[in-house]
């Protein structure tokens, strides 16, 4: 999975004749993974159609503060600017540059600018007497003590007919510097994790089988969130119906013993392992060659434990290694845990209860409670994507 996989970028495109390249900047960060909305300034509407980069953004494009005058209808400038990973103005007119260097806020770029939480990237396009006159040079240098990224402009032809530095940086040099960022940024970079997710299923005959009701989405979410922080995943999955996500290896197993052959040998070449999944603790002892026949009489199958993943993992952590056990609890719920952290030799539990609702298995949410030797966090009740990125953030900051 590339860095840039999943991220949301905001792109701001300013009236300049580069505003044609704004097309292949879009069609770049999409074709590397990311989710791009497009901001243009009234300027800008002269230089490119939104339809162009609507198509090939996915998104409809986005210019005016008020979208629908008469139902009172607004594009707001808060959510864009707080609910992206990185918000991009390329390419940036020196009008543009200068009214965010002075805080204005007359248009709906520079009101989603001031209110941007996420890193601000910058790709000046001007002539070169614009991109060398002092006034110019000020905004930027400002604009880069405020800890915005600056992206320098090229040298080469430009569109009066003189040369020299004042182009917009070529888009994917562009994509290669964001993707560097992130990359720098990315605190599990160079790191292996292995993910178990989803059920097993244990047969008792060729038709039939014992299994349980794991979706697979939080082991899943968690595979993702580990390579959105740089890490090389490994997903072991039991039988579900989610998609292979982009980037990270799946390996497909059914049985908890055919995920114990698999999990094991790449643990003891990982850095990190989570043990998601929700493996069966008992299979039929002699599951039938052939179906079974439905009789009146009452059905008894002998039960055998299964192989256990996760404590076996624990016996065999070495020093260095991070092992991430998950508890899913009726009852007792934090002592069950606590205990379980102890006897598999786990670094961290994830704990969610069957009694909170929302939580537990087949939901698009969860209630995680999160658990060391001598920690414990609760979270509130949240998609398990954020439950997921909470999970990895926790990790990051206790043991790396």
């Amino acid at each position: 999975m590339g860095m840039l996989e999943g991220k949301r970028i905001l792109l701001g495109v300013c009236g300049s004749i580069a505003a044609y390249k704004s097309a292949y900047i879009v069609r770049e960060f999409v074709k590397r993974g990311a989710e791009v909305q497009v901001i243009l300034t009234p300027s800008a509407l002269r230089f490119v159609t939104p339809l162009t980069l609507g198509t090939l953004s996915k998104h409809p494009v986005l210019s005016d503060l008020v979208a629908d005058e008469q139902r009172g209808v607004w594009n707001n400038h808060v959510d864009l600017g707080n609910g992206a990973d990185l918000f991009l103005i390329a390419p940036a007119s020196a009008h543009t540059l200068a009214k965010m260097a002075g805080g204005e806020a007359d248009n709906l770029l520079l009101t989603t600018y001031l209110s941007a939480t996420c890193p601000v990237f910058f790709a000046p396009a001007m002539d070169l007497d614009m991109h060398a006159h002092p006034a110019n040079a000020e905004n930027i240098a400002r604009l880069e003590e405020r800890g915005h990224l600056h992206i320098p402009s090229e040298s080469g032809e430009l569109a009066s007919g003189l040369s020299g530095t004042g182009r917009m940086a070529d888009p994917e040099h562009i994509a290669d510097y964001v993707e560097a960022y992130f990359t720098e940024k990315a605190p599990l970079r160079g790191k292996s994790v292995v993910v178990t997710a989803g059920p097993t299923y244990e047969a008792i005959d060729p038709v039939r089988f014992i299994g349980n009701h794991s979706s697979g989405k939080m082991g899943y979410a968690l595979a993702k969130a580990f390579a959105e922080a740089g890490a090389r995943v490994t997903l072991v999955s039991g039988p579900v119906s989610l998609p292979a996500p982009g980037g990270i290896r799946r390996i497909s197993v059914t049985s908890a013993q055919e995920m114990y052959r698999e999990t094991l040998p790449l643990f003891r070449e990982s850095d990190i392992g989570v043990a998601a999944a929700a493996v069966a603790d008992y299979r039929p002892a002699e599951p039938a060659s052939t179906k079974m026949k439905k009789k009146d009489a009452n059905l008894s199958i002998e039960m055998e434990p299964t192989e256990d993943i996760l404590k076996s993992m624990g016996a065999e952590k070495k020093s260095g290694q991070l092992l991430v056990g998950f508890a899913l609890e009726t009852d007792n719920a934090e002592a069950n845990a606590r205990g379980k952290l102890v006897a598999k030799n786990c670094d961290m539990i994830v704990l969610n209860s069957l009694a909170d609702q929302g939580a537990g298995f087949g939901h698009d949410t969860n209630k995680i409670t999160l658990m060391t030797g001598n920690k414990t966090v609760h979270s509130e009740l949240k998609t398990k994507e954020e439950a997921a990125s909470d999970i990895v953030a926790f990790l990051v900051t206790e043991f790396l």
